[in-house]
């Protein structure tokens, strides 16, 4: 991950490559994922992360397993946590 650089949400990706890339509109998508049009509107708009059983729908639906999107989901929440906290890390010494 590049420094500053904000990761792209997974949603984006699933948004904007991977539901071209098999053909699905957003209520197929929602429909085979067994989830709501709302649910998946808030994935892929960034205002929900994948959890756990998001991921393992997702990694069904796109047969590269769940891992890739907890991944994907762990690198935008790094990143969200260390920018809210950047004037609080530098006062916590590393003991170790």
């Amino acid at each position: 991950m590049t420094a500053g650089r904000k990761p792209v949400h997974p949603g984006a990706i699933l948004r904007l490559d991977v539901l071209p890339e098999l053909g699905l509109t957003v209520s197929e998508a929602a429909k085979t994922l067994r989830v709501s049009r709302q649910t998946l509107h808030a994935l892929l708009a960034g205002r929900a992360a994948v959890t756990p059983g998001m991921a393992l729908r997702l990694g069904k639906l796109c047969g590269n397993g769940p891992q890739i999107w907890l991944n994907l989901q762990r690198a935008v929440d790094l990143h969200v946590a260390t920018r809210r906290m950047a004037k609080i890390l530098p006062t916590i010494p590393t003991l170790g």
